[in-house]
Formats: C-alpha cells, sequence, structure tokens
C-alpha cells in the first residue's frame, strides 16, 4: 500500500458583511473571512493538503479564483469534489490534522461540529479528522485580529 502526506497553508482577512465559516460550520462573530468563495481557510488548507498529497498542484490549480462559477461557493463543495478529484487516481483520504490561528472568536465550542462536517465531506469518520485552534498571543495579523491562518497535514492512501 502507497501512503503520503501533503500539507496545506490558507489565510484571509476578516471583513464586515461577511460569514465567518470554518470547516463549512458558520461561527457567530463580527467579521467574517474575505475571499472568492466563502473564505473557508480550514476546507482551503484541507484542499491544498490533499492535492499535494496526491501530487495534484493546489486549490487554484482546480478551482480558479477568477472564476465566477466558484464565488461565494460553500467551500465544502469544493472538498467534496476534490476527494472525488483524488479517487479518480485511486488515492483516499487516511487522516487530516489541522490547526486554526485565530486570537477570536474562541473555537472551542465549534470543533466538534466541524470536524463531523469535515468527516462528512471526506467521506472518513470524525476520529480520522483532527481540528484544533490556537491564538498568537496577540501577535502578528491574527493576533491584531486582522485575519484567520490555518494550516493542515493530509495523509492519503491508495484505494486498489
Amino acid at each position: 500500500m502507497a501512503m503520503r502526506f501533503g500539507i496545506g497553508v490558507d489565510v484571509h482577512p476578516l471583513a464586515e458583511g461577511r460569514a465567518l465559516v470554518l470547516g463549512g460550520v458558520n461561527i457567530p462573530h463580527t467579521h467574517g473571512l474575505d475571499g472568492h468563495s466563502d473564505g473557508d481557510v480550514l476546507v482551503h488548507s484541507i484542499i491544498d493538503a490533499i492535492l499535494g498529497a496526491a501530487g495534484l498542484g493546489d486549490i487554484g490549480t482546480h478551482f480558479p479564483p477568477g472564476d465566477e462559477q466558484y464565488r461565494g461557493i460553500d467551500s465544502t463543495v469544493l472538498l467534496v469534489r476534490t476527494v472525488e478529484i483524488i479517487a479518480e487516481r485511486d488515492w483516499r483520504v487516511q487522516y487530516v490534522d489541522a490547526t486554526i490561528l485565530a486570537e477570536r472568536p474562541r473555537l472551542r465550542p465549534y470543533i466538534s461540529e466541524i470536524r463531523a462536517t469535515l468527516a462528512r465531506s471526506l467521506n472518513v469518520s470524525d476520529e480520522l479528522v483532527s481540528v484544533k485552534a490556537t491564538t498568537t498571543d496577540g501577535l502578528g495579523f491574527t493576533g491584531r485580529g486582522e485575519g484567520i491562518a490555518c494550516m493542515a497535514v493530509a495523509t492519503l492512501d491508495d484505494n486498489r
């Protein structure tokens, strides 16, 4: 059995008038992530990690930010499509681990729902998805509340 690992990173600024969506879950907050799609940095970093592990480029290659069909799209739709893309090449997601960097809002109350939503989109069980959140203790753009960042690692194995 072949196994591969990929890393994904995404960052979006926070903006007024936008919903805050992380892992496909709406999080109550005064600002949301600005992006061509829903700006979901968690899902975007996972997509990049999966595509990287499969050797298939990045999110922008498959879902270009200038393409109007992706404007405002729910990023979990792109995640489901990513799983289909790798399955066409005989890969499947084995495990995902991600860390969200955000000063606020506090995300702990939403982690279980985020994990369940991601697991459904990835077609894996909840225990194969790890999501953590941390602050940067007031340092940098995340610490000043200007944006949210996320890092993810994905493990794939062959589906043969």
